[in-house]
């Protein structure tokens, strides 16, 4: 039986990741030969990534895309997601291997939803996602501090802290 890596280091390379825009590091493993029609353009049905937090990298900032996506927690260390629905309700959900105290082994988060993650434990935590219809950078985009404010004035003043934490700088 095979194990991952001890190191963040080893594991990057392992897998052959590189930087990601949001934080961590990632590499897009699949892409579906087969396409659908998405408003009125060609998408492929799914794409999959490896996505990696680490100590260095702890956090993947706040932002939203347009498809669905599944989070299967794949090893390391727990990771806590952050999301904004669509109703404009907080919530907060944690991968990880410990079911007993409430981690869950996946995460389904709808398309528009708001999303962000945090390492909570570990020198790493690694997962998998799974995109339907596939990903596209066009449909994915950062939130901004004005944006959660106008958007979200229920969630202020308590829950600005945390938000503001996982904002891109």
């Amino acid at each position: 039986m095979s194990t991952l890596p001890d190191s963040p280091e080893a594991l990057i390379a392992a897998l052959d990741l590189e930087a990601h825009l949001e934080g961590g590091f990632f590499r897009r493993h699949f892409t579906s030969s087969r396409h659908a029609v998405v408003g009125d353009e060609s998408r492929a049905m799914m794409s999959c990534i490896y996505y990696l937090l680490t100590e260095d990298s702890p956090i993947g900032c706040l932002h939203s895309n347009r498809s669905d996506i599944v989070h299967f927690w794949q090893g390391g260390g727990a990771l806590q997601y952050t999301l904004l629905t669509a109703d404009g309700a907080l919530q907060k959900t944690v991968l990880g291997p410990d079911l007993a105290t409430g981690q869950q082994l996946q995460l389904v988060v709808p398309g528009g939803w708001w999303k962000a993650s945090r390492l909570l434990s570990g020198r790493y935590g690694l997962i998998s996602e799974a995109v339907c219809p596939g990903f596209d950078y066009g449909d994915h985009r950062f939130a901004d501090a004005e944006q959660i404010r106008r958007d979200y004035p229920q969630l202020f003043p308590q829950h600005w802290p945390l938000l503001q934490s996982l904002l891109r700088s």
